[in-house]
């Protein structure tokens, strides 16, 4: 029994150590989805976006007024006057004093409304370089995943034309033994079968590093694991090139978020403008104050003992002026919320500020905000005109991409129908070895080209789908 759990736990541990050890396979939209979650440029956008939602809110604190308050309290040693009573003495006082400000913009040159334009315009130009650098990613892990299918097949072909060759290989050699051929014939297939071998590793490394690449960018770390849903990758319908370069042009002004991005970052150099001309106009703002003191020393009161105090003479008798004065005596000062209501003032009024000389300071942000529009405006048109380039290149690209692939499959078809025929002029022994190794790596080679012409067209036809607005799809 003891054995039996042994052996099922082991069983159980072999089991999980599979289910770890099997592939991750996923297939373009699910690696899309998860560069776009993961990217590093696209996270650092992001905290762009979180950056300007606090401008924002900074934008609308501008409406608020300004609220504070303050506290003192203070010891004071030596020679001091008693605020309360006005006399001097030489004491140890407390103090403790309270108050609180409030101020408000009435008008400060538009700014606080230009600087909540501006805010939400950054916003905008935030989220739509969000965008845009999604779509680049899309569009880079796109040509990714399309270039590991391509290593695919152009592995499949370099397996099947060494399994072509071996079999080339066994066939001379029957024809050897049976005295059609003699043993130098074989030796020019060997060779082209040793370097076969060597294009099947390479196809095998390229495919490795395109999986590796692919994962880099998903941020997968086991590469071992990773790999791709494989499609089949017909050639599609390009109905895209039934459309001209000015068309596809006009519909890119209208939806690509990097042109959007420079619309937007024209309108936030205009308010720019506005903001910066603010700063010559007069600010006019209200304020209030409140505040209030509480003193801790002792007060001093009638004892209710009367004294008679000379205070001088009489000049014609020399009589002795007197003036009762009543005895003192310290009680405690008077209690926090008397003090509080007795010594608090307020103060409020407005207060009015008009730039005359500021060393040209306002003007220069003005001009220096005008030449940032200019700027902003030549850039947004040196990307129409790189945009429009663009198109018409890879307009061209894929055009001439699908007159190639065209081309490549009558190539290869002619190549074929050579080789065929190579082979029975091979075994009927008219033709030499030389002749028909040439004749078979041409066909080879012709085989690998559909298949390169084939990926080269599908990529540049969903660049000009991508700039048309279509989904990046296969």
């Amino acid at each position: 029994m003891k054995n039996f759990r042994i052996l099922l736990s082991l069983n159980f541990l072999f089991l999980g150590v599979c289910l770890q050890a099997q592939k991750v396979r996923m297939n373009l939209m699910e690696c899309v989805e998860m560069a776009v979650e993961k990217n590093i440029s696209i996270k650092q956008i992001e905290l762009r976006g979180l950056e300007a939602a606090i401008d924002k809110n900074a934008a609308k604190g501008n409406f608020l007024p300004t609220i504070n308050a303050q506290a003192n309290h203070s010891w004071n040693i030596g020679l001091n006057q008693d605020i309360t009573r006005g006399t001097l003495e030489n004491r140890t006082t407390q103090y403790t004093s309270i108050g609180a400000s409030l101020s408000i913009d009435i008008y400060r040159g538009l700014r606080n409304l230009n600087q909540m334009y501006r805010a939400n315009l950054a916003i905008l130009a935030s989220q739509l370089q969000l965008d845009d650098m999604k779509d680049d990613v899309r569009l880079m892990v796109a040509n990714a995943y399309l270039q590991i299918m391509f290593n695919i097949e152009i592995l499949d072909v370099q397996k099947s034309q060494l399994e072509v060759t071996k079999a080339d290989a066994d066939r001379t050699q029957k024809m050897i033994e049976s005295g059609v051929r003699i043993k130098a014939d074989l030796f020019e297939i060997e060779a082209t079968m040793a370097s076969q071998e060597q294009a099947v590793v390479i196809a095998e490394n390229n495919l490795r590093l395109s999986k590796i690449n692919l994962a880099q960018m998903l941020l997968i770390t086991d590469y071992e694991n990773f790999d791709i849903v494989v499609m089949d990758m017909d050639v599609p319908f390009a109905q895209i090139l039934a459309q001209n370069p000015k068309a596809i042009y006009e519909k890119a002004l209208t939806h690509r978020n990097d042109i959007k991005l420079l619309l937007t970052n024209i309108e936030i150099a205009e308010k720019d403008i506005k903001l910066a001309k603010g700063g010559l106009q007069p600010n006019l703002s209200a304020f209030y104050g409140f505040n209030t003191r509480v003193s801790y020393a002792d007060r001093f009161t009638g004892n209710g003992i009367f004294n008679d105090i000379p205070i001088g003479f009489v000049a014609s008798s020399n009589e002795t002026v007197i003036r009762t004065v009543e005895g003192s005596k310290a009680i405690g000062p008077l209690p926090f919320n008397e003090q509080f209501d007795l010594n608090k003032g307020h103060n409020l009024g407005l207060r009015l500020s008009i730039p005359i000389l500021n060393g040209n300071a306002a003007r220069n942000n003005v001009e220096r905000s005008q030449v940032n529009l200019l700027r902003q405006q030549n850039q947004l048109e040196q990307e129409k005109l790189n945009l429009e380039s663009t198109i018409n290149e890879a307009y061209n690209s894929a055009q001439g991409a699908y007159k190639l692939y065209e081309a490549s499959i009558k190539t290869a078809q002619a190549r074929e129908r050579a080789y065929q025929d190579a082979i029975n002029r091979f075994e009927a022994g008219v033709m030499n070895s030389f002749d028909f190794n040439q004749i078979k790596q041409r066909f080879d080679a012709s085989t690998s080209d559909v298949v390169r012409s084939k990926f080269d067209y599908i990529f540049k036809l969903k660049v000009l789908e991508f700039y048309f607005g279509l989904s990046v799809t296969l």
